[in-house]
């Protein structure tokens, strides 16, 4: 049994010369190494500082004039499940520290669970209610918010740093 030759390239099939790449691959192969150093942990950051002062601010709001926000939560955001004073001191309280840990990157993805599941409540629960609530900017912050529990900090973040020191000193995290 003979061997056949191998197969030509559809360019060589037309009497063409095949193509040849020649260092592109490799050329390639730095700059995505360049970027998943450098640009990646930028943007993670990015993202970071830009989901962080959205719910900062509306924390802001919320303590500035308490009575409003007790009114808004009894007659605005009835949450389900949940006594309308309770739910605004819940979301205040989130709306002021998980921005902080974000910008930190400090157990970011644990910080962006509990801001994911108000940016879910508000497009989807207030939003059925509410056409007003209904904001197509609020599927950007689920997105934002989902890459951040997925993928975490990035490399600009603290649980970066604290993971490589524990693996430097031996720790199993």
């Amino acid at each position: 049994m003979t061997s056949s030759p191998l197969p030509r390239s559809s360019s060589a099939r037309f009497g063409q010369p095949p193509i040849r790449f020649g260092r592109l691959p490799e050329i390639r192969d730095h700059v995505a190494g360049w970027l998943d150093r450098h640009a990646v942990p930028l943007f993670d950051l990015a993202v970071r500082l830009t989901m962080a002062p959205i719910f900062f601010r509306s924390g802001l709001q919320k303590i500035g004039d308490w009575q409003a926000t007790l009114f808004l939560f009894q007659e605005e955001y009835r949450v389900p499940l949940l006594p309308a004073d309770v739910a605004a001191l819940l979301a205040a309280a989130t709306e002021l520290t998980m921005p902080v840990l974000l910008v930190l990157g400090l157990a970011t993805r644990l910080a962006a669970v509990p801001l994911l599941a108000m940016a879910l409540v508000i497009q989807f629960v207030l939003g059925a209610e509410n056409p007003a609530f209904n904001n197509p900017q609020h599927y950007f912050w689920m997105l934002l918010l989902t890459g951040l529990i997925l993928r975490g900090g990035g490399r600009l973040s603290l649980d970066h740093w604290f993971l490589r020191f524990s693996r430097r000193n031996g720790d199993r995290p």
